[in-house]
């Protein structure tokens, strides 16, 4: 019988007590990985997260982190080593969210600082300590940063504008540092597009139709669809990329 993908490996998933860095943790943890997951206000789902996580039979750790605060991230890396005894792969997940809650209240400058503390800066910051930490084992590791499919074709909006720039940053960051840890560490993006989150939750139906209709396979993309190509790329199957970019967007960008 096969061993699953992630046997053995460690895994840190960042923004992980809901939406797609939950699903990440948890198909991580069914392909045989320990898994550390950070949280930044929603503990009761990173517990939740936690305890799923532990009834697989794989070991898990939850550490609050707030990416817009260095120190804080400079001190996720060794919790989840001390938890695990390595980490093997380290996926940026964590974002802000300008769209629901109290982000889309936010002014468009608001919104802007925002997304480039959080999702920028604490994206580059957030790898540079995974690479520290990777860079100290004998077998190196894996980085996976997240970007979003419509940086390469532009979306008409001041929302899109702001994110795609950031998200384009994110993406642009990670080829060149995939240059410069090679080849002990291998540094690949996913950029999922339309997936069922609590954005989408909050569109009207016929929006919600048109996105479907405008896509090539013909849906709306969901959280596992992401975690599926993340745990390919954390997996050995993927030993020959880096500096890739992975669309998980059902074919709306080629």
């Amino acid at each position: 019988m096969q061993n699953p993908p992630l046997a053995g490996l460690a895994v840190l998933v960042t923004g992980a007590s809901s939406g797609i860095g939950r699903a990440i943790a948890i198909a991580a943890a069914r392909a045989g990985a320990d898994v550390a997951i950070t949280y930044r206000a929603n503990k009761a789902g990173a517990s939740e997260v936690e305890r799923e996580i532990r009834s697989l039979g794989r070991r898990s750790l939850a550490v609050q982190l707030n990416l817009a605060d260095a120190r804080s991230v400079r001190d996720v890396g060794p919790a989840a080593h001390d938890a695990l005894g390595r980490v093997d792969v380290w996926i940026n997940n964590a974002g802000a969210d300008i769209l629901t809650g109290e982000g889309a209240a936010l002014t468009t400058t608001e919104k802007l600082d925002l997304l480039l503390d959080v999702d920028l800066r604490g994206t580059i910051v957030a790898s540079w300590q995974a690479v520290e930490l990777l860079e100290a084992q004998a077998n190196g590791g894996v980085i996976i940063n997240m970007s979003w499919d419509h940086v390469l074709t532009g979306m008409a909006g001041r929302n899109p504008q702001i994110y795609a720039a950031v998200k384009g940053g994110v993406l642009a960051f990670s080829k060149s540092l995939a240059r410069s840890v090679a080849p002990r560490i291998r540094v690949n993006v996913l950029a999922p597009g339309w997936i069922e989150t609590a954005f989408g939750a909050t569109l009207d139906e016929t929006t919600r139709r048109s996105v479907a209709d405008s896509t090539p396979l013909k849906r709306w993309g969901t959280p596992d669809d992401v975690a599926g190509a993340a745990v390919f790329l954390a997996s050995p199957a993927a030993s020959f990329l880096t500096g890739q970019t992975i669309l998980v967007g059902g074919g709306a960008v080629m």
